[in-house]
């Protein structure tokens, strides 16, 4: 098997200033990466870490088992240098990354995968989307632990935090796994900017659109549509995606294509649901440590309703009312006062 087309697309979003994913689409190694941090810091931490990458893509000759230890090694070097400068400078200090990667061992048949943070890995084979990665965040601890069901889990507020990112620690725990592959399957790598916004029904309702209607797979209208779908659906974040096709073998080994963001635009038959951005609010990530998870996890449920706390608001509304009733009591003593004399 080998390698088909490639394509990688990364959008601001309709609620952001600034551009905190970047990505890696340099076949056989492709990669997402979803920056976090004050200011611009969660786009140094993104860079920092696509650039280990672009550096170290080169993957010398050998099985699966090679693959998945390359991995996890360019990741450590990736959490090492966003960690070494988010100590050493003072505008990135707590700034992180999210990390996932793909690299395709066309020989072998597979693809090695590394991830850490919660970017997502899907695998579309015949019809069906199938998410590789499992999210390193709250809500998918919440989820395991049957605290949330799935359907309380997709407008849970906390949905955004994670639990595992690239260079808030020293070290980090990377998940590494090898899948197998056929002829026609098609890989997507996608940041948090994409699922937080549309489903996985409709991931897979958009490729299979483009498939029908070209008759073959287009990456490139594949690719756009999605992240269209994601900017009409609010926009939250941003949007990244990396898509790649896996060839039978003797087939020509397509292009790559780095889409600029302006082809994520929506096209002119395309209807935009929104008027304006303030529909939707921006997402933002943070990190949780491990006693943190723990202690949300020995909570109840976030379903059972929590008592609010006694807050001091009614005393505040009641002190103006009082303050006129003793001013009226004063001018009637004045007045009983007078027609006394």
């Amino acid at each position: 098997m080998s390698l088909g087309r490639s394509v990688g697309l990364t959008d601001t979003g309709r609620r952001r200033r600034h551009n905190e994913d970047a990505y890696v689409c340099e076949p056989p190694l492709f990669a997402i990466a979803d920056g976090m941090g004050g200011a611009q810091a969660g786009e140094v931490a993104s860079r920092l870490a696509a650039a280990v990458l672009n550096e170290r893509a080169l993957v010398g000759e050998g099985g699966a088992d090679l693959g998945e230890a390359h991995l996890a090694e360019l990741i450590q070097e990736a959490n090492r240098r966003v960690f070494q400068r988010s100590n050493e400078d003072a505008a990135a200090s707590g700034m992180g990354t999210t990390m996932t990667v793909a690299l395709v061992d066309g020989p072998a048949g597979t693809v090695a995968i590394g991830h850490v943070g919660d970017s997502r890995a899907y695998r579309v084979r015949e019809g069906e989307l199938e998410q590789l990665t499992e999210d390193h965040s709250l809500v998918n601890e919440l989820l395991k632990s049957g605290r949330l069901s799935p359907e309380e889990a997709l407008s849970h507020p906390q949905r955004s935090v994670i639990t595992r990112a690239i260079g808030t620690e020293p070290d980090v725990d990377v998940d590494t796994f090898t899948v197998d592959t056929r002829p026609g399957d098609l890989f997507l790598l996608c940041s948090d900017g994409l699922t937080d916004m549309i489903t996985d029904d409709e991931i897979l309702g958009l490729v299979e659109r483009v498939e029908d209607d070209l008759d073959a797979a287009d990456l490139d209208a594949a690719v756009r549509r999605l992240v269209q779908a994601a900017n009409r659906s609010g926009g939250g974040d941003n949007i990244t995606v990396v898509a790649f096709e896996i060839a039978a073998e003797g087939e020509a080994v397509g292009e790559t294509q780095r889409l600029p963001a302006a082809a994520a635009q929506a096209a002119p038959d395309d209807e935009d649901t929104l008027s304006g951005l303030e529909r939707v609010p921006a997402i933002d990530t943070a990190v949780l440590s491990a006693a943190e998870i723990d202690g949300h996890l020995e909570r109840a449920p976030e379903s059972e309703p929590v008592p609010a706390e006694p807050t001091d608001e009614p005393r505040r509304r009641l002190l103006p009312l009082l303050l006129l009733l003793l001013l009226l009591a004063l001018i009637a003593a004045i007045v009983v006062w007078g027609l006394s004399r």
